[in-house]
């Protein structure tokens, strides 16, 4: 045995690991940041032993959906803050979207937060590049270019390309590159000052109305061009109750489409906007019960394949102003555990197993990430969670440098107690550790 090996040893917890179909009490051992079947006796001897007992060791979760601002808007987050952000929830895997400033429209741009990463991050940051030039839907990124920088997908998240003749040769461009493509998916003919969904409550409030059908119709057309073209088109944050059954429909015939669902729009509606909060301001916005019920179906049935923030920081003054002049998006990274397990698990609507699944390998595959499991061979990267601690969100703990929160005061059951990355502990249930 080498002098120099790192060896950890988790042992006394509940091992689920829903890639494998594993859920059972078992010690879990790493060397020099892989994953083992077994430690010799010396190893052992050597090892960093950790106590899990009552506890949960699940891989590290994996967001395919968040916004860390760097470069252009460190103010609100970087890629530092974000990653130990990240750490905190349990998270050891993110996807960064594209919409920064500059937009990750060139491969200068693209090593330049590469460099950020391998200097800064706690944890795996990944980076996705425009689809378009200038994320202004006229012009095609250089796909290829960007995808030897290190992109592992391709998005204008943000804004959505309007024109079906650009968005079909982007997909067929980005499928030669084997990349996916990920859609926000908004008609911006039909929500223009739109600020939140249309219906009962926006009548109510006098403020502009958002129809579902803006989504629903880029959804519909996306499907058109992935079975046209072959490629795998993602839907991000999907809020609306037809969109899901628009995917389910076309999943059930085999095109290459899926989606995710946001913590937010499984647990609030439209109506929490009754008094105006801006925290429950956001793109897509809140919609209704029957939508809400409708993506939790989803994901419980696999329609949606995963679970993903889409964790957008802002700073306090932005929020606090009007709600027509204040910014769309919400924080999510250090509560969407413990508000996932809340919607879906406490409430007994899915397993844990399939929630970690949710918040796991499922999201890993869309973005071909080697991550999301506790295969042997795989890298150590463990989530340590106690599924049914509670505790009181408080966005001035945080260590994301935003506080834009809708959970903030609320009791949540549900509590990352120690994430790591390649076997090193990187959080260790109340500080980051490196």
């Amino acid at each position: 045995m080498s002098e120099t090996q790192n060896i950890l040893w988790i042992h006394g917890g509940r091992v689920i690991d829903p890639a494998n179909n594993r859920d059972e009490s078992a010690d879990l051992y790493a060397v020099d940041g892989i994953l083992v079947d077994a430690l010799s006796d010396a190893q052992k001897a050597a090892a960093r032993k950790v106590d899990a007992t009552g506890q949960v060791v699940a891989p590290g979760l994996v967001d395919i959906h968040v916004h860390f601002r760097d470069p252009g808007q460190t103010h609100k987050e970087s890629i530092q803050s974000g990653s130990e952000a990240a750490a905190a929830g349990g998270y050891t895997s993110v996807v960064c979207m594209p919409n920064t400033n500059p937009v990750c429209d060139n491969a200068g741009t693209i090593q330049r937060i590469v460099d950020t990463v391998r200097r800064s991050a706690v944890i795996r940051v990944y980076t996705t590049g425009c689809l378009t030039i200038g994320m202004n839907g006229e012009q095609l990124a250089p796909t290829g270019q960007l995808k030897e920088a290190g992109i592992v997908a391709v998005t204008d998240d943000g804004k959505c390309v309007q024109s079906n003749e650009i968005m079909r040769r982007a997909v067929e461009y980005a499928h030669m590159f084997d990349l996916p493509v990920m859609d926000h998916c908004q008609d911006a003919s039909l929500t223009e000052g739109a600020v939140m969904n249309e219906g009962e409550w926006s009548l109510k409030l006098g403020l502009r109305g958002w129809p579902k059908a803006a989504e629903d119709i880029i959804v519909a057309r996306n499907v058109i061009l992935a079975e046209l073209t072959g490629a795998h088109i993602h839907m991000q944050h999907v809020s609306s109750a037809a969109s899901v059954d628009i995917l389910r429909r076309a999943i059930a015939r085999g095109i290459r489409v899926s989606g995710e669902a946001s913590p937010h729009h499984i647990e609030f509606t439209d109506a929490c906007l009754e008094d105006y909060d801006t925290l429950y301001k956001m793109n897509p916005p809140l919609r209704t019960e029957a939508d809400r019920e409708a993506l939790i179906e989803g994901l419980c049935d696999g329609t949606l394949a995963c679970i993903a923030t889409d964790h957008a920081p802002h700073s306090p003054t932005e929020k606090d102003q009007e709600f027509d002049y204040a910014p769309f998006g919400i924080i999510g990274l250090e509560n969407a555990l413990a508000s996932t397990l809340e919607t879906l698990y406490h409430s007994k609507r899915c397993s844990l197993s399939q929630v970690i699944a949710l918040m796991t390998h499922k999201g890993a595959e869309l973005c071909k990430l080697n991550a999301g499991t506790l295969s042997a061979g795989a890298p150590a990267d463990i989530c340590i969670l106690d599924p049914d601690e509670a505790w009181t969100v408080d966005p001035e703990k945080f260590f994301s440098r935003s506080r834009n929160c809708p959970w903030s005061g609320r009791s949540l059951r549900g509590r990352v107690k120690g994430t790591y990355v390649a076997g090193r502990q990187v959080f260790d249930g109340n500080a980051i550790t490196v």
